[in-house]
């Protein structure tokens, strides 16, 4: 796809959100089984997903880990929304690969020591790019990833989350 292509299928999209911007509000949904062994399957929409526990906190290593879930989630994001801003831009990549990596420690998780925190401590995001684009070019391109990649964008601005319980 090229730029004009891209914005020939958004520009239609981008106004009508202008003209009926309720029509851009959209719930996605995810759901899943809770299963033996400590594990819940997900349908992914293309498959279906077993997370389980981590080795570290006791799993088999079989599962996945919803923590790898959630790194995974962030380079499909920020991937998609990295091809389609360079796209956009007229920026050629003639490879691209995307990295996170993030830190946690358990102890949180398994309520070994309460000053721990439960949760990633620190997500690092890396671009790997084969592309003759300038540096002034790579920076625009890298703002701008980093603002329209709805995950990067979940994770930096922290959404309000509420949990409920139905029996």
């Amino acid at each position: 796809m090229n730029a004009d292509e891209l914005k020939a299928i958004q520009a239609p999209l981008k106004e009508r959100y202008r003209q009926a911007p309720e029509g851009a509000l959209i719930t996605l949904r995810a759901e899943g089984q809770v299963g033996a062994g400590v594990t819940c399957r997900v349908e992914t929409g293309k498959a279906l997903v077993e997370a389980g526990l981590h080795p570290a906190t006791g799993g088999n290593g079989l599962a996945a880990c919803s923590g790898d879930m959630l790194l995974e989630a962030l380079v499909a994001c920020a991937g998609v929304t990295l091809g389609a801003v360079s796209t956009a831009l007229g920026i050629e990549l003639r490879a691209a690969t995307v990295k996170a990596e993030g830190d946690l420690d358990f102890r949180g998780t398994l309520g070994v020591a309460k000053e721990a925190p439960v949760g990633f401590q620190r997500i690092r995001l890396h671009f790997d790019l084969d592309t003759d684009a300038s540096a002034e070019q790579l920076a625009t391109l890298l703002r701008l990833t980093e603002r329209y990649c709805v995950v990067y964008q979940t994770l930096n601005q922290r959404p309000e989350l509420t949990a409920s319980i139905n029996s």
